[in-house]
């Protein structure tokens, strides 16, 4: 019998695994098997996104452990993203549409707002011009999220989140929005502990989901001078101390802290290891120690489009 996950409860009285698994950067070809171990290992909050090109990897899997019993759908968590060539109404209505027959489901758990920035619809994902600038689009991302509130009201959603938002653009869906987002997934771990944003998340009833909890060691724009947090020797102590490795305790950080955490792996050794959090607590000086590591690095800055007027890094949260 694998081992269960507690689970967080969202303003709106649904509730979500607190740890779940990502799979942003998992390769095309490694995400079935992935998500079918993760399935056996206990696993039910499986994080995605139209952007990542895996929802149907994901689909077949979630469907193969539906049909040999080892899950029933409703055991399962499952979130997508409406990404960014998709923000205005009717895009909106096609994108569920598209992830739902992807995924080979009646309606996601959750969905959000991938990014607060809209780009040029009708052409490729990523859509650049000759000199390989993006082409922007200007739809409001208020747009976005009322025909979102549409998808709960019809069912094919039955949560509402957003993704890479700072803080006032946040404010600015609650106060122009009937239903309130209840989850907000940025990227955060001890390099970037995102404090003054959980914080404001708290004081709103919105809970926070760690994305990149290890400070993602393979996007593929690192360099050899980016800070290396799995190699942090004060974070090894702590490992050490409770017979843990360091992505043990900083997904335990992360649960402490009361936010979802979603790590990602396509070995099942390390899913195993990612999993097996639950039976050991920092104790308050691991935690002040931890907290004093961060050095507010982002690895997933987006530079590169932030010439956009909804680039949500302008500001400190």
């Amino acid at each position: 019998m694998a081992k269960s996950v507690p689970f967080v409860k969202f303003s709106n009285g649904q509730k979500y695994p607190q740890l779940g698994l990502g799979t942003w950067l998992s390769k095309e070809g490694d995400v079935i098997q992935a998500v079918k171990d993760a399935i056996d290992i206990g696993y039910r909050h499986i994080d995605t996104a139209f952007a990542y090109g895996n929802e149907e990897e994901i689909g077949i899997a979630v469907k193969a452990k539906i049909e040999d019993g080892t899950v029933t759908r409703d055991q399962l968590y499952v979130t997508s993203k409406l990404w960014n060539t998709f923000h205005s109404t009717a895009k909106v209505f096609e994108a569920i549409d598209v992830s739902l027959k992807k995924l080979q489901l009646d309606y996601l758990d959750m969905y959000m707002i991938h990014w607060p920035m809209s780009y040029v619809e009708g052409r490729e994902i990523f859509p650049k011009d000759e000199n390989g600038k993006f082409i922007f689009a200007d739809v409001d991302y208020l747009e976005s999220w009322k025909v979102m509130e549409k998808l709960v009201q019809q069912g094919k959603v039955h949560s509402l989140g957003l993704s890479n938002f700072n803080s006032e653009q946040i404010q600015r869906i609650i106060d122009n929005s009937t239903i309130k987002p209840v989850n907000v997934q940025v990227e955060c771990n001890p390099y970037l502990d995102q404090s003054q944003l959980m914080n404001f998340c708290k004081e709103r009833g919105i809970i926070l989901t760690a994305y990149s909890p290890l400070a993602n060691p393979t996007v593929p724009w690192k360099t050899s001078d980016d800070p290396k947090l799995l190699s942090d020797e004060k974070i090894k102590i702590i490992a050490a101390k409770h017979g843990k490795t360091v992505p043990q305790v900083c997904i335990r950080w992360q649960l402490q802290r009361g936010n979802m955490v979603i790590p990602k792996s396509v070995k099942r050794q390390r899913l195993e290891e990612n999993f097996n959090v639950f039976d050991f607590e920092l104790t308050e000086e691991d935690m002040k120690t931890i907290d004093a590591q961060n050095m507010n690095y982002r690895a997933l800055h987006l530079n590169w489009v932030s010439e956009h007027k909804y680039w949500p890094f302008r500001i400190p949260f």
